[in-house]
Order: structure tokens, then sequence, then C-alpha cells
């Protein structure tokens, strides 16, 4: 009898030896955590933070302790569509996309109930402000400036949330139908506009080529006509002088007494009025005197 129940002892010692190992594995098991690599852990003790876990394999104390993770990741906030009205009156309907960061864990777990909520409302609420500011038209075109400005304004006011604001993107700025089509007729005025205007400067820019073309036209004629002249009163002058010297040389023969010098030199002046008869294209018949037959016979004698 007392074998029997030393064995059941045993027995009994065992169960409560596996037992008890195993609640041991389980609450091990249940303190063990794993902390992701985008993900920070934040550790919460009967309610109350108490640090902040890094990635990796971490134990608790299971039931006392409780982790409250946070993703470290860039958070995508769609600004829904809304209208908005533009300082010249003008309803646009504008979105944006914002990307923010968790900087700081702690003040992004226990500064904000629902982030992402109050993101959307803040941004909304500068979007109409931002966008409030501008006329229509520095509105569609400064898309940059609008993005930094928001930027600007939601960095600052979420950084009591432990978060930055990486970038912030206007989706659209959609103008209502008619002032849509206003603005095609407009774009479409303005490219006309351009067209005539190139094609008046692609006209003027002909005339001004054919007016400098018949200009240089007129100036070489003018300096052909001018060469021309020259050249004729050189001939002139060279035979003004060709006569003088004729002269000359006929007043020294009628000094001299040389009758071959004078009929030869009255012989080239018939000579040279027959030419200039004959060029004329004259067909007239000619009477020549009879001396002046003899003395062009006596010139034709002179060797």
């Amino acid at each position: 009898v007392s074998e029997k129940k030393g064995q059941e002892n045993d027995m009994i010692y065992i169960i409560v030896l596996v037992a008890i190992t195993l609640l041991l594995v389980i609450y091990v098991g249940l303190g063990l955590k794993i902390v992701r690599q985008y993900e920070a852990g934040l550790i919460e003790r009967f309610g109350k933070y108490r640090e902040t876990l890094d990635p990796g394999l971490h134990l608790i104390v299971p039931f006392i302790d409780r982790i409250r993770r946070v993703d470290m990741r860039e958070i995508v906030v769609d600004v829904p569509p809304q209208e908005v009205i533009t300082k010249d009156n003008v309803v646009v309907t504008v979105d944006a996309v914002v990307y923010y960061r968790a900087t700081d864990p702690v003040r992004l777990a226990y500064q904000v109930q629902n982030f992402v909520l109050a993101a959307t409302k803040l941004a909304q609420t500068n979007l109409r402000n931002v966008v409030g500011d501008l006329d229509l038209d520095d509105a569609l075109t400064s898309r940059e400036t609008i993005n930094a400005q928001l930027r600007e304004i939601l960095d600052e006011a979420t950084d009591i949330w432990g978060t930055q604001v990486v970038r912030v993107e206007i989706q659209r700025i959609d103008p209502p139908g008619d002032v849509t089509d206003a603005m095609h007729r407009q774009m479409k005025a303005e490219r006309e506009k351009r067209a005539s205007i190139l094609e008046a400067e692609g006209e003027r820019e002909a005339a001004i080529q054919v007016a400098e073309g018949e200009k240089q036209s007129q100036i070489l004629k003018a300096e052909g006509e001018l060469e021309a002249a020259k050249r004729e009163a050189e001939a002139r002058e060279r035979l003004a002088e060709a006569e003088a010297r004729a002269t000359d040389m006929v007043s020294k023969a009628i000094q001299e007494g040389d009758n071959r010098a004078i009929n030869y030199f009255i012989a080239q002046k018939y000579v040279d009025a027959l030419g200039q008869i004959a060029s004329s294209g004259n067909d007239k018949v000619i009477m020549m005197p009879l001396e002046a037959s003899g003395v062009i016979s006596s010139v034709a004698g002179i060797k």
C-alpha cells in the first residue's frame, strides 16, 4: 500500500511539474513579442507608457505589459475633392494627396486619436485657405507654389503629433464647365492672334527683303552708270588731248609751211566725219567737195 501511494505521489509530482513547465512555456510565449522593421513598439504597463522597443525580438511581462505598435512608414492621406471659391469668385473643385512620415511614435500614438481623419480635415481646411487667396489663373498655373505653401502649413500644424509632411501634391483643380469653355475660346483666340502676328511679321520681313533688293539693284545700277560716265569722260578727255595735240601739230605745220601735214589733218577730219555719218545709219548720198577728194587722195599717197 505504501509503495502504491509512493507511485501515486510520483505521478502527481510529475503531472504538477509538467503543468508548471507548460504554464511557464505559455507564459514565456505570451511575453515574447516581435517588432517588425517598419514598426516601433510602445510598452504600456497598467495603461501607462513605459518604453519604446526597437525592431526585433523582445520579452515583456504578460498580463502586465501591453505592446502598442506604431507604423513608421509614410502615410498617404487622400484629401477628398471639395469646392473652393477663388479670390475672383470662381468655384473650383480641388483635391490633393498628402504624404506624412512618423518622426515620434509616442506623440503619434498619444497626441491624436485618429491621425488620418485629423490630417484629412486639416488638409481640407488649409487647402481652401491657400487656393481661396489666389485668382483662378494663378491657381491653375501655380500648383508648385500651392504645394509648397500647403506643405509648410501642414508640417507646422502636425509637428505636435510627431509627424513630418514629406510632400503635398495637388491632383486637380477643375473650374466650372462654362469657365472651361471660355478659357478654351480664349486660348483659341490667343493662338489665332499669334498666328496673325507671325503672318504679318513674315509679310513685313518679305517686303523689307524686296525693298532691300531693289535698293541694292538701284545702287548697283547707279554705280554702273557712274562708272560708264567716268569712262566716257576719260575718253572725251583723251580725245580732247589728242585734238589739242593735233591742233598744235597743225599750228606748227602752218608756221613751218608743211602742207602735207595740213592736208593730212584735214583728211583725217573728213574720214572721222564720214565714219560718224556711216555709224548713224544715214543712207543719203554725200556730195564731197572737189578739194576734199584731192586731199583724201593726197593722204592716201602718204607713206
